[in-house]
């Protein structure tokens, strides 16, 4: 709610380098926290600033690239799965790497220091940890994204905001005419999509040795296969995304997702089903919420406020869910409760995708004033051009008119001569004479001609 807020009234590029500085200087002081409020804080931090990259990420993509950014909302959301998929694996191998160490050379001596550091610092807000590794580890982590801070601070220096008013001036006069309609069914469909994204995610590994009987090996091998499917195919969604249409990809991942789901819930007891249906379930996940993104700019302009609406839904979804299903699961523990939020969550999102595809392709309201959309200005120019042919055809006819006139004048005396003669005697006309008549008659029919053809042109 507050990125929403924010990004209406602050460059993007120094928002995002701002937030990205307060979740360097979290990731520098988490390991150095000793009591729980402390820690509190921290995470505190953390989600303010990852509320705000979330938001002002999808904004930032819009302002420069607008409906055409498909691609680059895909990359985004590639990069955010990739770093979903390698953070585990690098605390692991942080944690694990300190565990063997300790074991087989400071078995003696870890417990004496572990004492001494508690009570030397039990009073204090803030001690070096005694896991190095892990030190380092939320170290390296902070350092990199003060780097990608120092490179948003860079791009607010250069000030290229040139383009990004040119496309939001462009962009205002899209509105679709159920606009708030839309960004509610989107809460809505973002809330459940994210919700079992992060549902199954949690619980798969526990699902799996508790419900299959699967070993902790195999199933936290099941957990890195649906990750790492989620990532990989968010990676291809990139090139996907350039010759297909957004709510193209969203149907193909319902339709996934609901397959997938259905045989999760039909062979729940069988690990190979599980296997399959796992990372099929999480390459179908994958496109969704980028494409969704997408989709819905193609139809009505997405603001910083507007965005970070369906953004909260995404929020909710994925604080609410998985906590409901994990206190429903302790109470049915025989029943798949995990595989059930699958199921439904699929079947809202496949039912709710084409109502707010019907909105969204109901006439457009009023556009707003001082403003014109492409259609009405080619509209206009037709017009315009149409006005100057008339214009010119009207000039065109005043000199006609003129020539006419001018030669009927000066016909006359040369008709009068030749009455005066015929009275006196009867003569052929001279050749002079004849053509002379022929050609005032051809002047004549000509601009009859013409005038009776500018008037049948302006009925």
């Amino acid at each position: 709610m507050i990125g929403g807020v924010l990004f209406e009234c602050i460059n993007h590029f120094l928002l995002l380098g701002v937030s990205l500085s307060a979740t360097t200087v979290g990731l520098y002081l988490t390991p150095f926290c000793r009591t729980a409020v402390l820690l509190v804080v921290m995470m505190s931090v953390f989600g303010i600033s990852m509320g705000i990259l979330d938001t002002g990420g999808n904004v930032l993509i819009l302002a420069l690239w607008g409906d055409k950014g498909a691609p680059h909302m895909q990359a985004l959301h590639f990069s955010f799965a990739l770093g979903a998929f390698l953070a585990p694996l690098l605390a692991k191998l942080a944690w694990g790497t300190t565990a063997s160490a300790q074991n087989h050379t400071e078995t003696d001596l870890v417990p004496l220091m572990l004492n001494r550091s508690s009570g030397a610092t039990s009073d204090s807000l803030f001690a070096a940890p005694e896991d190095v590794n892990l030190l380092w580890a939320y170290a390296s982590i902070g350092t990199y994204v003060l780097v990608v801070s120092v490179f948003l601070f860079g791009l607010f220096c250069k000030k290229h905001s040139k383009q990004e008013k040119s496309t939001a001036s462009a962009q205002e006069a899209r509105r679709a005419k159920y606009h708030w309609a839309l960004l509610c069914l989107l809460f809505l469909f973002f809330f459940f999509y994210v919700g079992a994204e992060v549902t199954y995610g949690s619980y798969v590994f526990s699902f799996a040795t508790t419900h299959v009987g699967m070993k902790e090996s195999e199933a936290a091998g099941l957990n890195s296969v649906f990750w790492g499917t989620f990532a990989a195919c968010r990676g291809l969604a990139i090139f996907f995304a350039t010759f297909l249409q957004p709510g193209t990809m969203i149907v193909l991942s319902n339709i996934g997702s609901l397959t997938s789901s259905f045989f999760l819930v039909l062979f729940d007891k069988s690990p190979l089903c599980l296997w399959i249906a796992t990372s099929v379930y999480g390459a179908s996940m994958a496109a969704t919420f980028p494409s969704g993104v997408s989709w819905i700019e193609q139809y009505t302009t997405l603001t910083g406020k507007s965005a970070a609406f369906f953004v909260i839904g995404a929020a909710l979804g994925e604080m609410a869910i998985p906590g409901v299903i994990g206190i429903l699961q302790g109470h049915y523990p025989d029943l798949p409760v995990v595989l059930y939020t699958g199921l439904g969550s699929a079947m809202f999102t496949a039912v709710l995708f084409p109502v707010m595809y019907k909105l969204a392709t109901l006439p457009l309201g009023h556009q707003p004033k001082g403003r014109k959309s492409e259609d009405q200005r080619a509209l206009l120019s037709s017009s315009e051009l149409n006005d100057c042919e008339e214009e010119h055809e009207e000039e065109d006819a005043e000199k006609w008119n003129e020539m006419d006139f001018e030669v009927v004048e000066m016909s006359d005396p040369v008709q009068e001569s030749g009455r005066d003669t015929s009275r006196e005697a009867p003569m052929e006309p001279t050749p002079e004479v004849s053509n002379q008549f022929l050609s005032n008659a051809y002047f004549s029919v000509n601009s009859s001609n013409s005038l009776r053809n500018h008037q049948d042109k302006r009925d």
